[in-house]
This record gives structure tokens, sequence and C-alpha cells, in this order.
């Protein structure tokens, strides 16, 4: 099976470096890109998955919760979507509320999690670019990579900044 380039690059980020500010920014990318006007909401169900982990990283439980509630109910309502991305969609079902009560309990502190694999072939892709790229496939969460951690906060907006000031200014013209 084919996959696009922007998911395997998310399952990289992943499980390989434990960027979910990247895993984010790739995927949504992705999404934007092909979906036109359809929602393909396994693509926003990833996504969020990413963020609630990257929020819950940071101490944002309440954020995290909410993101991976989200993330929970996009994989119930397309299980076929998500398993044809590879992904074992019952075990991710039981990961995401195993996860969402921890986070509801506070009885755990952050802990990586592991997307789970089905496709042999996807996985085997998947580490073998890891080891391309120096990286060890399902390593630890470097908690003391304050880059890592707080990238949103960290990171040079300008542009940023500037498309939303473009964008505002393109709004203002059509009224």
């Amino acid at each position: 099976m084919t996959y696009p380039t922007a998911y395997i690059e998310y399952l990289i980020y992943f499980h390989g470096e434990r960027d979910y500010f990247e895993c984010h920014e790739v995927l949504e990318e992705h999404w934007k890109t092909t979906s036109k006007g359809e929602k393909n909401a396994y693509w926003v169900a990833l996504i969020q998955i990413a963020v609630g982990l990257y929020h819950q990283r940071r101490g944002n439980l309440k954020g995290a919760q909410k993101m991976l509630q989200n993330a929970k109910r996009l994989v119930q309502k397309d299980p076929d979507s998500i398993q044809s991305l590879g992904l074992d969609t019952p075990v991710l079902e039981t990961m995401l509320v195993e996860r969402i009560q921890e986070l509801e309990h506070h009885t755990n502190s952050y802990h990586d999690l592991n997307l789970p694999i089905k496709d042999p072939e996807l996985l085997k892709l998947c580490q073998e670019k890891c080891v391309q790229l120096e990286l060890e496939w399902c390593q630890v969460s470097p908690l003391s990579n304050e880059w890592l951690i707080h990238k949103h906060t960290l990171r040079d907006r300008q542009e940023v900044i500037k498309e939303r000031a473009y964008q505002q200014d393109i709004r203002r013209q059509r009224k």
C-alpha cells in the first residue's frame, strides 16, 4: 500500500523525534491541500492526537483531554479510514480511552504513546527512515529539551504574523 509522504513524515516525527508540533504542522498542511472542501476527519484525528500529546507533555491536561476526546470521537466515526492508514483502529481507540482516563484522574504523568501500526510494510518503511535520519524508533521523549516541549512559543513567528496580516487585509478589501 502507498501512503502519502506527509503521513510518513508525521509517523517519523511522532515516533522518531517525538516532535508533536511538527506532526501537527506536516499533517495539517497535507489535510488542507488535499481535502478541497471535504472534511477527511481521519487526518484531523491524527493531528489532534499529536496536539493532545503536545499539550499533555507541557502540563496542559485540560487541553490534552479535549484534543484526545475529539480524536477518539473522530476515530470512532470513521474507523475504516484509520484502518486504511495501516493502523489498528480498535487498539488505537483503547489507547485513547486509557489516556483520556489517565488525564481525567490525573493518575499518571506524561509517557509516550506509540500508534498501533498494523501494516508491517509501513512499520518497516518508517523504521528504515529513522535509521537513515539517525533517529531511534519509539524513543522516549527528551523531556529536558525545552525547544521540543515549548516549540510553539519559542519558534520564529514572523512569517505567521505576516500571513495573518495579509489575510486580514484581503478580508477587509472584500467588505
